[in-house]
Order: structure tokens, then sequence, then C-alpha cells
């Protein structure tokens, strides 16, 4: 119901900021709910469930019993004998049949119930599956929308920077006109403005640029009125530094859904192997058939009247021998339903079929499907090791970037105290203007390298707090 309310919203949002012409403005939440909508990989997941569905209710039919039925109707044309002159000759007749079979098995080395329980099993993984693609599309869709939010406040820092110094240039050609400064010194300033001037572009075609990758992450066409949703982005709060990566792996380990998919399969392979052994069990059949047929010839019926007729004479005197015989009329077939009731037939009974040899075909899948598990158990113990590989690194990365994020703080601080100061001496003319644009260059860099730290920093802490089953959020 959650994720209804979610997607509602979504519409909702995105039909509004149409309606109305405007940009279409999204925050992270919206991001990653529009990709998980439009990914391509996670609607061909979402297919293979569907698919999964069918099998599912496909291995609940086996446990039901077969019933089919056949109609035939032929046409026998050849030499047969007229039952009304009794003469042979080609004539043509009719036949119809029904047949009607009936079977259910009764044992069948538990074949049926393995293959509902690896049905099961097939869509659970793909439900996994499908988490799987979504936690990896929203880490994707989380840190492009990151670099956006970056390249966003370097943007506004560079035109910060370029404000500052177009401020300078004109207090620059105040002090020229006292006579406080040299013409060099103000050329320098100019450079310097134009140096800013330069950053700023690249800062906005930098921006521009990730915004569009952005966009095509969420499959969006129009890149010109898309954009990110302007948010404070403190340094958050986290006590995830509470945990230890052997914790934070432990719970991965019940929490993940990479690790979910791989005991899925692991499970589906010992189902497969158990499947190949149930081959070499007996099954055991119940049957049943029903048959009738009719006839569209013409039939020869008594007619209650009889007469004599010679058949033969006496070898002594040559005297006739006299018998009587009933006189037979010829009419049309029987009804539908009298002959179907005369001539139908029942059959039915048990069949044990018992596996001897089967040119090793059983044999072998047993060995394939033995393989095959051994198989899965490796990459499950792979995963886990690449999962806990990844939980260690990125524990130490994040604590790592923490430290770089205060240290680079610090270095602002510094790095801006000696600027303020380089502007008082350089109006006063105490130093001249090449070693005033190094000292504010070195305070411009450190404002960059603590943005980067700050970003670089709350990634990797979104990283590690994914890894703990926490949600990603801004």
């Amino acid at each position: 119901m959650n994720s209804f309310i979610k997607y509602f919203l979504l519409f909702f949002t995105l039909s509004l900021n149409i309606i109305n012409s405007q940009k279409l403005v999204l925050n992270l939440e919206e991001c990653v709910q529009l990709a998980y909508q439009k990914n391509i990989s996670i609607m061909q997941s979402e297919l293979q469930l569907k698919n999964s569905d069918i099998d599912l209710s496909s291995a609940k039919a086996n446990f039901f019993p077969n019933l089919n039925a056949s109609v035939n109707h032929a046409w026998n044309y050849g030499l047969n004998q007229n039952i009304t002159t009794g003469i042979f000759e080609n004539i043509t007749t009719q036949f119809s049949s029904l047949n009607v079979n009936f079977n259910v098995d009764i044992f069948k080395g538990f074949e049926n119930i393995r293959r509902l329980h690896r049905a099961n099993l097939s869509v659970i993984a793909q439900q996994y599956n499908i988490e799987k693609i979504k936690d990896d599309i929203g880490l994707l869709v989380a840190n492009s929308y990151l670099q956006v939010m970056f390249n966003k406040e370097i943007f506004k820092v560079s035109k910060e920077q370029l404000y500052i110094s177009q401020k300078e240039l004109e207090r620059a050609k105040l002090l020229l006109s006292a006579g406080l400064i040299v013409k060099g010194d103000l050329i320098d300033i100019e450079a310097s403005v134009a140096n800013q001037e330069q950053n700023l572009v690249q800062a906005e075609n930098t921006l521009r640029l990730v915004k569009i990758n952005l966009a095509q992450l969420l499959r969006l066409t129009d890149y010109e009125n898309f954009d990110t949703a302007d948010e404070d982005l403190d340094l958050p709060f986290t006590e995830i530094f509470n945990e230890t990566p052997k914790s934070i792996y432990a719970k991965a380990l019940t929490e993940r859904n990479e690790i979910k998919l791989s005991v899925a399969n692991l499970e589906i392979a010992e189902t497969d192997l158990l499947l190949s052994k149930s081959r070499l069990q007996p099954s055991l059949t119940a049957f049943y058939s029903y048959s009738s047929r009719i006839s569209y010839s013409d039939r020869l019926i008594p007619s209650g009247e009889f007469e004599t007729v010679p058949i033969g004479k006496l070898a002594s005197n040559s005297e006739p021998v006299i018998s009587t015989i009933e006189k037979r009329n010829v009419v049309g077939p029987m009804s539908v339903i009298d002959q179907f009731k005369l001539n139908d037939g029942h059959n039915f009974g048990l069949q044990l079929s018992i596996p001897i040899f089967n040119r090793l075909v059983v044999t072998n899948n047993i060995k394939k499907s033995n393989i095959q598990l051994e198989s899965f158990q490796n990459q499950h113990e792979q995963i886990k090791l690449d999962l806990e590989n990844t939980i260690y690194q990125a524990y130490n990365d994040t604590k790592a970037s923490y430290k770089l994020y205060k240290a680079s703080k610090k270095t602002v601080s510094a790095r801006k105290d000696a600027f303020q100061n380089a502007q008082k001496k350089f109006e006063s003319g105490t130093i001249n203007s090449f070693d005033y644009a190094q000292i504010k260059q070195r305070y411009d860099s450190s404002l960059s390298d603590q943005i980067r730290a700050k970003f670089d920093y709350i990634f990797k802490l979104k990283v590690l707090e994914f890894y703990f089953g926490l949600k990603i959020t801004i």
C-alpha cells in the first residue's frame, strides 16, 4: 500500500509539472522511484517473475489428472458386400468414433512435490533479484544525484568567487588611482577575474553534463526542463560508527538481497538434484478410457415373416431338403445414442513403470546436478566473501573520508584567515598582486576541496548505511 501511495504521489507530481509547463524538479526519493518505474533491467526482471509465476501454476497443475477426448469421422471406400443385392461392389461407408482418456499420477518419486517446491523457490529468487537490481539502481541514482548537488555547490562557490574578484578589481582600480598599487598589480587582478570567469563557465558546463547523466539514468528526454530539488545538505549525523565492520557484515548477511538471492539459487540447485534422483524411482499411474463408435450404413433386421427355401437334395432319392428362414428387411442405421450404448467399451487399470536402464541419461543428469550444486555453493561463498571485503573497505573509506573532511574544514578556516589578512595587506600596499593572487587561489582551492571531501564522505557514508540496511536519504 505504501508503495502504491509513493507511485501515486510521483505520478501526481509529474502530471502537475506538465500541466503547469514548469521544470520537472525531483528530490532524491522521487528520482529513485522514477528510476524503478523506467529502468529496463527491472522491467525485464518483472517479466521473468511473471514467467516464474506461470511455472508455479504449471507445477501445481501437475497434481491434477489428465483428461482428453477425441472424435473421429472416417469414410471407407472399397470393395464391400451390398446388403440389398448381396453382390460385392465398390461402395462408401462412414463411421464415427469417440474416445475419452483419463489418467492421474499416484506416485512419481516425489517429482511433482519437488517441482512445486522448485517453482516456489524460483518465484522467490526472482523477487530477490528485482530487489537486488533496485538496490543497485538506487545506489547509482543516489551517486548521480549527489554529483548534481556537488556540482551545484561548486558552481555556487565559483559564482561567489567571481563576484569577490570583480569587487576586488573595482577596488584595485581605485587603489591604482590613489597611487597605492602599480599598473602591473591591476593587470594581475584582471587576469584573476578572467580565470574565475573561465572556472565559472567550466563549472556550469559540468553541472549541465551531470544533470543530463541523471536525466538519462531516469530515461527523461527533456533535459532542459529537468532539475533536482534545492536541498540544504548538512553533514548528516550518523550512529553507524558505533557499529563494527563485523556487526555490519553480520546484519548484511540477513538483510542484503544478493545474499538472499544466492541462498534461493542454492536451494534451487539442491532441489534440482533431488528432482534428478526422483527419476530413479518407479512411478504408478491410474488410467481409465471410454470408447464407442457409430456407423451410418444400412442394416438388415428380422421381419417376423418366414419362408421355406430348398437348401439341397437327399442323395438317396433326390428329394428336396427344405429349411425355414426368417425374412430380413433393409433399414437405416440405429440412432446415435443407441449405437453409442451398444458399442461402448471401458478400459481402466494401473500402470507401474520401473526405470531399469535408460542409456545413463538419469545417472549423468544426477552428476550434472551435483556439479551445478557445488558451483552454486562456491558462488555463495564468493558472494559472502565479496560482501565482507566491500563492507570492511567501505567502513575504512568512510572513516578516512570523514577525517579528510574535517581536515579540509581546518584548511579552509586557516586559508580564509590568510586570505582576509592578504586582502588588508594588498590594499595597504604591503604585498604585491602576485603574492595576493597565490593566497587567494589557495583559498579557492581549499573551498573546492572541502566540497569534494564533504560529498565524498556523504556518499561513502550512505553506502555504508545501505549495507547496514538503512534507507538511502538525504
